[in-house]
């Protein structure tokens, strides 16, 4: 795999952002002792780490938003490019596969948290903001300037995170601050549109959700939008619309992705693995996992003890 160096593209910051995110980074790092995405003492947030660069690769973020205060990352969605490092938050508001790539190194490694939407905390706190109605559809993904009032909230994240007693008694106040800061910024409309039960955003995350629960069953679009409401038709330009994939492209992928998980951190065979995730063919699956991700599945199960994982 090739390295990416930490000098890679990433937004502009003033002299004062970059020392707060100094300061962030300088109060994460104690945490940072695993490679990786690691469980924190507060359920739904994860610590971030990598201490090498990591090529462009194929991979799908839960709902979540990934705050980064060291090092960068570089999204591609469709014909979308996401810059998302130290200040930037990445808003993940639905499960979209894309390809990512991490500029880090030894010496300045990436660091950040990943924090999960909770649908009941984020539902509470809309219902408690002004009602306001969105212009267009917004963006299920992208990437934003931390404020003062987001980075304090990250801040105090943070240190909840160094004091068992605090994360146990404030907890769940930290993480509810940080989606407060969220729904306030400039993408807060993608995080309202989820808890919203009407319109075109919410029923596509709906049928987003029952994807993940029900990929290994044989699926149809006819199906998926009865499910949720909507004639085929419609349900397919609209999901093609948020999600840069038809349905059954994007059930594909999750299927991939998935098996790639059973592959490099289960240890399973490859017919395993396959059958596992809704494959019927083996040889399909094979086929598809190398059209996907440039290797056949056998290589990249043996070269996943070889090498660390990505982040």
């Amino acid at each position: 795999m090739s390295l990416l160096s930490p000098q890679s593209p990433s937004i502009p910051q003033t002299a004062a952002a970059h020392s707060l995110d100094a300061r962030l980074a300088t109060r994460l790092a104690p945490l940072a002792t695993q490679e990786g995405f690691a469980a924190t003492s507060l359920p739904g947030v994860q610590l971030i780490t990598s201490h090498c660069g990591h090529a462009r690769t194929p991979l799908m973020y839960e709902p979540s938003l990934v705050i980064i205060v060291q090092g960068n990352k570089t999204g591609y969605l469709g014909d979308r490019i996401i810059h998302y490092g130290a200040g930037h938050y990445l808003i993940q508001a639905m499960p979209l596969p894309f390809e990512c790539e991490t500029h880090a190194s030894d010496t300045t490694p990436l660091l950040g948290l990943s924090v999960s939407l909770d649908m009941a905390m984020l539902g509470d706190l809309v219902g408690r903001l002004p009602t306001t109605h969105a212009s267009r559809m917004p963006a299920p993904m992208a990437a934003v300037s931390m404020d003062a009032d987001m980075s304090d909230s990250v801040m105090r994240l943070i240190d909840c995170l160094h004091d068992p007693e605090q994360a146990a008694a404030l907890g769940d106040g930290r993480i509810r601050e940080v989606l407060f800061a969220a729904l306030r910024g400039p993408q807060g409309a993608s995080l309202r549109q989820l808890v919203a039960h009407h319109g075109q955003y919410a029923r596509i995350a709906e049928a987003l959700t029952f994807l993940h629960q029900q990929y290994t069953q044989p699926l149809n679009v006819e199906s998926l939008a009865q499910r949720v409401n909507m004639s085929a038709s419609h349900f397919h330009h609209h999901f093609k619309r948020t999600t840069q994939l038809a349905p059954m492209q994007y059930l594909k992928r999750l299927r991939l992705l998935k098996a790639r998980l059973l592959l490099t951190q289960q240890g399973y065979q490859v017919a395993q693995a396959g059958s596992q995730v809704g494959y019927q063919s083996a040889s399909q699956f094979s086929r598809d996992y190398k059209r996907y991700f440039g290797q056949s599945p056998l290589g990249d199960r043996q070269r996943a003890a070889e090498t660390p994982a990505a982040s």
